[in-house]
């Protein structure tokens, strides 16, 4: 099993330092805490070093990473340049919960960009990321390439529990325990490279927030943009068919449910179905049923460690309440709606 490391205070984070910054400088993986997820990181200056990251999450190696820089004087090390756009985000939310896809410097990163001409960066807003990433910075660590420390297209790890039981086979991975992530889904992705903002991926950030930052209109994405990570239509599955369905349909669909049997003591030995809903319900037998903040930040804090509890209980379908059609609510959606592609 991963090998946890206690990062929750600053006297055990000091401790776990040096020997995280020499791993990720011999050019070997490290997982560690951000405020949406916790990552898999390699030096983003190494080839083989990211090649360990798709090696060891089973991800194709054209799907980008994130590359992580400790502050805005670090994307230098990546970006051939930085559109005014792209600074004025970066002046705004880091460190943050946003990414920008800039004009990727030749020589450097190219793997990380999964072989493309731009590069996503990030600073990450999370005591034990920045520790981490200043640290690597002055060890001669430009940047951490770290995607979600997963198996590729599984549910995104909250919990540095989450990371070890995601790679128990591989014994020599340090995990850096800072504790719950605060924001629990991804950031939002904003594309920079092509003369205006485009949002390749929302996430806790509002469209209104960003564009009000950015002084100019997001647009929709279009086929020239750049691949980013996590926008395949299907990604961040449970092992379980996720499902969504309206409060409405979700009551029919229950009240089938229990009248064909299927929720009755005779039918199975475990449960037979797991409910994520905002809408409080009457117990049936067989089902479980988990509660749907109202708000929503509070259902992105703990939609992953949710759907990863749900999916411990061995019920093979998990039904969910399709969020509002709020703009607080666009990176819920966007991803419960890849988790029910992959059913």
């Amino acid at each position: 099993m991963a090998h946890l490391i206690d990062a929750t205070t600053a006297a055990h984070l000091a401790d776990a330092l040096p020997g995280a910054v020499a791993r990720l400088a011999a050019g070997e993986l490290v997982a560690f805490p951000t405020e949406t997820v916790y990552g898999l990181g390699a030096r983003a200056d190494a080839a083989d070093a990211v090649a360990k990251i798709f090696a060891a999450k089973g991800r194709p190696s054209d799907h980008p990473l994130i590359v992580h820089v400790a502050d805005a004087a670090g994307a230098a090390a990546f970006a051939a340049e930085l559109p005014p756009v792209a600074q004025r985000l970066m002046a705004a939310f880091w460190p943050g919960p946003l990414t920008v896809i800039v004009p990727r410097r030749d020589g450097i990163g190219r793997e990380a960009a999964g072989g493309q001409d731009t590069v996503g960066l990030r600073c990450p807003d999370h005591p034990v990321a920045l520790a981490l990433l200043r640290a690597a910075a002055q060890a001669g660590v430009p940047g951490v390439a770290a995607p979600s420390a997963n198996r590729f297209g599984r549910v995104s790890p909250t919990q540095a529990a989450h990371v070890a039981s995601e790679f128990e086979s591989e014994p020599d991975l340090l995990v850096l325990d800072g504790g719950d992530c605060a924001v629990g889904i991804e950031s939002a992705i904003v594309d920079c490279s092509r003369g205006h903002p485009v949002l390749l991926r929302p996430g806790c950030l509002t469209v209104a927030e960003i564009e009000a930052a950015a002084g100019e209109p997001l647009r929709t994405r279009d086929a020239t943009a750049p691949r980013a990570s996590g926008t395949l239509e299907a990604h961040y599955a449970p092992q379980a068919k996720v499902r969504l369905m309206t409060a409405e349909q979700l009551d029919a669909a229950l009240t089938v449910w229990g009248s064909t049997g299927r929720g009755h003591p005779a039918s199975s030995a475990g449960p037979t179905l797991a409910v994520y809903s905002r809408r409080r319900r009457a117990a049936v037998h067989g089902v479980v049923l988990q509660r749907m903040p109202d708000d929503a930040a509070a259902v992105a804090h703990e939609l992953f460690a949710v759907l990863r509890t749900l999916d411990a209980t061995g019920a093979p379908l998990i039904w969910v309440e399709q969020p509002p059609h709020a703009p607080e609510w666009d990176g819920v959606r966007d991803r419960l709606q890849r988790a029910a592609a992959a059913a």
